[in-house]
């Protein structure tokens, strides 16, 4: 029974409704512990259940950082436990997707086998598997004690909050509002999360007096009324925390007239009270049940306590009836979180610390890769002051949470066995690396968990520990140091340390540590080459890689070289550059960022070629690829998803653009979510889609977070404006890019052409109204349009002559050309069938189809100009026929207006 919650309650059921009409949602419930909000949540599992929802229930547990998504896999194994509701469809989702079915103790899967795990991978596995139950029924996850929760987890959080949208699912979390602490890590995710319109957040507040009465007369059912003395007394004392009010009412606080005379002063002694009513036995197993942590069986329970199988299951018993200690899955759990840490708390140290060396030997005699054993084990023999087996676990639960994909956990675990270092004998033998060996790798793991400040402060620190004398680790470390300084934008200095990486193994050419200096080295010369050493010093630098065996190294340099030649020659085999590095990646296997970036350019290169047909095969593998290495997010992750988009946009392909655009999530608040949503409005700018406007709104807080995503997005929004008859607004967006780096970029072309449209719309207005000042201005802005598109046509960001562009952007320029006279109210027939005929790409029924189109819309226009009316004719039937396949209202909205003042038809003929 729900006292006192009845918002609180409707408002979950409301978010659940609304989840089982196809509207995800999110609701983070909080309040101080021992309020209610288990117990609310509870009831709305119930409803749930009985309103036909699949239910998952997973908790986090007070185990620090060590054991990543233990909230997932708890409400994993749980629903998939013969006799769940939802067993046999949990499972079936299960098996489809290993890497969950990793995550749980009966898997039968070494964590030591998976290999690269990203995390990624996982959040979309998981993703998937709600979804997927989603289609058969409703699904509430609740995932419980948040302020517990791991990295990962909280990870896990943020994504679904930002991805669920469609999906028949319900995510409800709950925590502790008390425990959130000014530097409590969830406190900023919390935050972040509840200004996401999906999510909400329901604040479980202190009961009130008559809701205390209530309560308490609840409790009391059955037995004798609770008087009014008792109900103040109990109000008071428990302030309206529920929990409180339960464990003083049960303490002996329904006695009239006074307290007892042994009143507990706090919260742990209200719950002592209760556990001093238990037998010896009951009272041992409760005591090794809140050393164990999250849960205990009976297993665990008989082994730790040393009672024998009938005795230790007769005081579970005990303890159940006595509600300390309730059933959950295979296991016991406590009534409440409270109760364990008061227990735990009054333990004395050393019965403490004697029953965490318990647990250690239990645990340290599990098989080798046992999921999780690492973690517990650490934590326990850290607790058990047992440091050389608290050392040794660390280290192997740092490997098993990379191989997890998990880098914060596994950071964590490193971090742990190096404080440990200098107090355990024989670490380096223990370990099986040295120490600077074993800071190196929590600095990778710390970057490949988006912390490469931190990363490079610890390899800052570790130029200054290593051995001058070992030339390959400290090339190693600069390496390193050089590619995170890259990523934090620090230019010269990751340039810098790449040179002085490249120096120290001059005299070692087949190390495998100066070949990837040289890689590195190179990539920093792309763009900032003052001494001119491209290419001559990738060229050499190939070889070097190759002579030494280094293959993903030699691949990496193979991409840097075909896009350097790209950008000065016009090598038409640079496709087979790329896809000779992809496969020279694939062959090392230990660099799969360098096989996505080949594979991205190898892709790319055929698209700018018009190539489109071996692009989209091309993008297609890419993406599998990405999948399957967990990169979904990474950066080249994204523009290999965003590429296989606009492949198919270009070519016409809309009902698989937009199949391939559900996943660009609307609701995004990161700029490398914005910037994959931001591809979609390609499609939905197009169709006059009402979304567009929604995508924008999400998108434009991140404009200036991001420069590609602030002239994408932005460009866009100008096409957006014209179509409504906006062209000010256009306008205002691109000289908005313009005034950014990608203003000299060749990316200006189609901004340009799209400003010249806006400015040709003003001048047309400002004739009409005999503006001459107007037009005039619109004639000096298109001038200036102009001229940066054809300046970037001809020269590159060095300042060199281009050698070559693609086909787009020599359409893109036509385009912009033409639109130049449209301008000065000339409608140009010869520049608009220039354009027309570049939009093709040489094929006459394929090439860029919707600029085709659009492109004839206005060479129909200035054919009817003219005079020519059978020609236009047919080129306006073409269009609107384009434009009518493909679901492009605003341009067919056009084309029929234009069909009626010409005189050439309609779009039904």
């Amino acid at each position: 029974m729900l006292i006192g919650r009845a918002a609180e309650f409707a408002e979950l059921r409301a978010a659940l409704a609304r989840a089982a009409g196809g509207s995800a949602g999110v609701v983070l419930v909080s309040g101080d512990a021992g309020v209610g909000k288990t117990h609310l949540v509870s009831a709305l599992t119930r409803a749930a259940r009985d309103d036909g929802c699949a239910v998952l229930v997973g908790q986090c547990a007070e185990l620090g950082e060590s054991m990543p998504y233990l909230p997932l896999a708890d409400a994993l194994w749980t629903a998939a436990q013969a006799g769940a509701p939802e067993s046999d469809a949990v499972r079936a989702a299960l098996d489809a997707r290993p890497v969950l079915g990793r995550l749980l103790p009966d898997s039968g899967t070494d964590p030591g086998s998976v290999t690269e795990l990203g995390q990624q991978q996982l959040f979309g596995a998981a993703l998937g598997l709600l979804g997927e139950l989603g289609q058969e029924r409703p699904v509430l996850l609740v995932l419980e004690d948040l302020h517990w929760a791991d990295r990962s987890t909280r990870h896990l959080l943020t994504f679904l909050c930002r991805v669920l949208q469609r999906e028949r699912v319900c995510l409800v979390g709950t925590y502790r509002s008390d425990d959130l602490h000014r530097r409590h890590p969830l406190r900023p995710v919390v935050a972040e999360l509840l200004r996401l319109p999906n999510v909400t957040g329901v604040t479980v507040a202190p009961f009130g007096p008559g809701e205390t009465a209530a309560y308490l007369a609840e409790l009391s059912r059955g037995g004798a009324p609770v008087t009014t003395e008792v109900v103040e007394r109990v109000h008071r004392r428990s302030e309206g925390n529920a929990f409180y009010a339960a464990e003083l009412y049960s303490a002996g606080f329904d006695v009239p007239g006074g307290e007892p005379a042994e009143l507990p002063s706090g919260l742990a002694d209200l719950l002592l009270s209760r556990m001093e009513r238990l037998s010896d036995a009951g009272q041992r197993v409760v005591r090794v049940a809140a050393v164990a942590g999250r849960r205990i069986d009976d297993e665990l329970a008989r082994r730790v306590s040393g009672l024998d199988e009938a005795a230790v299951g007769e005081a579970l018993r005990e303890v159940v009836s006595h509600q300390l200690l309730v059933p959950s899955g295979t296991g016991y759990t406590f009534r409440h979180a409270l109760l364990r840490e008061a227990v735990y708390a009054d333990l004395l140290p050393g019965e403490r610390t004697r029953l965490h060396a318990d647990f250690a030997r239990l645990l340290a005699g599990l098989p080798d890769g046992t999921r999780g054993s690492a973690a517990e084990l650490a934590h326990h023999s850290l607790a058990a002051h047992d440091l050389p087996a608290a050392f040794a676990a660390s280290v192997r639960a740092g490997r098993e949470a990379g191989r997890l994909g998990a880098p914060d956990e596994a950071f964590e675990h490193y971090e742990r066995a190096l404080e440990l270092w200098d107090a355990v004998p024989d670490p380096e033998g223990t370990a099986g690396v040295a120490r600077i060996r074993l800071s190196l790798t929590a600095a990778r793991e710390s970057a490949r968990a988006g912390e490469s400040r931190r990363a490079v402060h610890r390899l800052r620190r570790l130029l200054d520990a290593a051995d001058p004398a070992d030339l390959r680790l400290g090339t190693e470390i600069r390496e390193q140091l050089a590619t995170y300084l890259n990523d934090i934008d620090e230019l010269d200095e990751s340039q810098a340390t790449a040179r002085e990486a490249v120096a120290m193994l001059a005299g070692d050419p087949a190390a495998p540590e100066r070949a990837w200096a040289l890689a590195t080295y190179a990539r920093t010369l792309l763009y900032r080459d003052p001494d001119g050493e491209m290419p001559e010093f990738a060229e050499k630098s190939v070889a070097e890689a190759r002579a030494a065996g280094i293959p993903g190294a030699e691949a990496a340099l193979l991409v840097t070289l075909g896009l350097w030649r790209e950008s000065r020659e016009a090598d038409s085999g640079v496709a087979e550059v790329f896809a000779r590095a992809r496969d020279l990646a694939d062959a090392a296997g230990d660099s799969p960022q360098a096989a996505v970036r080949a594979r991205y350019h190898h892709a790319r290169t055929m698209f700018d070629r018009g190539d489109l047909a071996r692009a989209a095969r091309a993008a297609d593998a890419g993406v599998r690829f990405v999948l399957d290495k967990g990169l979904r997010w990474s950066t080249y992750g994204i523009i290999m998803r965003s590429l296989r988009y606009l492949i198919h946009y270009t070519t016409g392909n809309w009902v698989e653009a937009r199949r391939l655009a559900d996943e660009f999530a609307v609701q995004v608040v990161r700029p490398a979510e914005a910037q994959i949503s931001a591809y979609a409005l390609f499609v939905e700018v197009a169709q006059g889609a009402p979304g567009a406007d929604e995508r924008l709104r999400w998108i434009e807080p991140q404009l200036s977070e991001d420069l590609f995503l602030n002239y994408l997005a932005r460009g866009l929004a100008a096409e957006h404006a014209l179509w409504r008859g906006d062209p000010h607004a256009a306008v205002e967006h691109v000289e908005h890019v313009l005034g950014t780096a990608y203003g000299e970029t060749d990316g200006a072309i189609r901004l340009a052409a799209t400003g010249l449209w806006a400015h040709a719309e003003i001048a047309s207005r400002a004739r009409a109204a005999g503006d001459g000042a107007a037009v005039r201005a619109a004639a000096k802005a298109g001038d200036a349009l102009l001229h940066r598109a054809k300046t970037v046509f001809t020269i590159n960001t060095d300042g060199l002559p281009r050698a070559w562009l693609g086909l787009e952007g020599h359409a893109w320029l036509a385009r912009a050309e033409a639109e130049r006279r449209r301008v000065d109210g000339v409608h140009d027939m010869d520049l608009w069938r220039k354009a027309t005929d570049l939009f093709t790409y040489g094929d006459a029924d394929g090439g860029f189809v919707y600029e085709v189109a659009r492109s004839r819309w206005r060479l129909a226009e200035a054919l009817a100009e003219n005079g020519d009316r059978d020609a236009a004719a047919a080129e306006w039937r073409a269009a609107a026929g384009t434009a009518a396949r493909l679901g492009a209202e605003p341009l067919l909205a056009a084309l029929r207006d234009l069909g009626t003042r010409a005189r050439l038809g309609s779009v039904t003929d």
